[in-house]
């Protein structure tokens, strides 16, 4: 049977950031303003279609999902279903928000099939890959060593999503992160457990991959909506990562249990939150403001790092040498007998007897410009 359906409790005065609100996620998210919404984080019931219990070889029981809330009677009520929260969540998604959700191959295909028809654009497929995944206890098949995401725009026409790109890079050691993802599963002192030592919740989602979600594809301040709150992983990251956060749930027993866990997060100073930026994004300085500002005089003498080539700086900002007169990238590039060359790095002045890359000058003006 697909999750009942019961009216939940109203967001009440609109002032749901940071709170668990208690439902039926459609119903809930129905109540939600529309456009309100940064970023979602979507773990719905995989509908595993699990046919008896699952016993390791020593005849123990494994504790897997077996839940009402991920049985459905058939295909098409899973698609039904799928189809009514996509929707719900669309409505609440801003313009230039972004979705995620998690599955498994018994359920990702479909999700992906009804995001398509909904009119999400789909911007890549995550594979997290597990380090320390459940064995294949029947020997039938291949171990189920990985779960896929799907991120996804609200349209085609959305181009201004969040991708902390460089913040990604930076967090893979400067390398362009992939889209194949390898973290260990929720274990350890992370996993909530029972007072008997049985697992709080049977899906949690390890902390490490939530960071990652949040941390590419979101800003501090910003709104993140879980419609399965579940153990409240998205939350707690959330809150560590400066983010608000706002998780419909139906089960008071999980509802107790995130709040718990909530409860005892500290957010990280607002410092510590900052990302890597992309230059791009940095205020666009001309190699001219800095002979405006007096950081260059007209006649300043610029050298390669290897003093091999030499030019000098006139009053409009070009530079020039024995046979060439133009911008600092294309001066750059002529004495290299390339075709392209960045000035800023190439070229650098001296003081003190030491060279230093003209791009400093740039970043001083840019610290000024944003402290202004």
């Amino acid at each position: 049977m697909a999750p009942s359906r019961k009216k939940p409790a109203s967001p009440g005065n609109g002032d749901f950031r940071n709170t668990i609100l208690k439902g039926n996620t459609i119903d809930v998210m129905a109540d939600l303003p529309a456009d309100s919404c940064d970023l979602i984080f979507a773990d719905p019931p995989y509908n595993l279609q699990l046919e008896g219990e699952l016993r390791r070889p020593n005849d123990t029981r494994v504790d897997g999902v077996e839940d009402d809330w991920d049985k459905f009677d058939s295909f098409a009520a899973y698609d039904a279903f799928t189809r009514e929260w996509l929707s719900a969540a669309r409505r609440v998604l801003k313009p230039d928000g972004a979705i995620w959700v998690i599955g498994s191959y018994h359920n990702i295909f479909r999700v992906g099939a009804v995001l398509q028809d909904l009119g999400y654009w789909i911007l890549n497929d995550i594979i997290w890959r597990k380090s320390n995944p459940m064995p294949n206890f029947r020997g039938k098949r291949f171990t189920n060593a990985h779960e896929t995401l799907i991120w996804a725009s609200k349209s085609q026409d959305a181009k201004k999503y969040t991708f902390n790109y460089h913040a990604m890079k930076m967090l893979n050691e400067e390398l362009q992160m992939r889209s194949d993802w390898t973290l260990p599963i929720c274990s350890g002192e992370e996993r909530l457990k029972k007072r008997d030592g049985s697992k709080a919740h049977p899906t949690q989602k390890p902390e490490a991959l939530l960071h990652r979600v949040i941390l590419s594809s979101s800003n501090p301040g910003d709104l993140i909506l879980d419609p399965f709150f579940g153990s409240g992983t998205t939350g707690a990251v959330a809150k560590k990562l400066g983010r608000d956060f706002v998780g419909i749930e139906k089960d008071p027993n999980y509802i107790k249990l995130a709040t718990r866990r909530l409860e005892r997060i500290v957010p990280a100073d607002a410092e510590d939150i900052k990302v890597t930026a992309s230059k791009r994004d940095e205020p666009r300085v001309p190699f001219g403001m800095v002979i405006e500002l007096g950081l260059l005089k007209p006649g300043a003498e610029l050298k390669s790092a290897n003093k091999k080539h030499v030019a000098r700086v006139r009053a409009d900002g070009s530079v020039v040498c024995r046979d060439a007169t133009g911008s600092i990238h294309k001066i750059g590039a002529h004495v290299q007998n390339l075709n392209a060359c960045n000035g800023w790095t190439f070229w650098h002045f001296e003081q003190k007897r030491k060279l230093f890359p003209i791009d400093l000058l740039r970043q001083r003006i840019r610290a000024e410009m944003k402290a202004a």
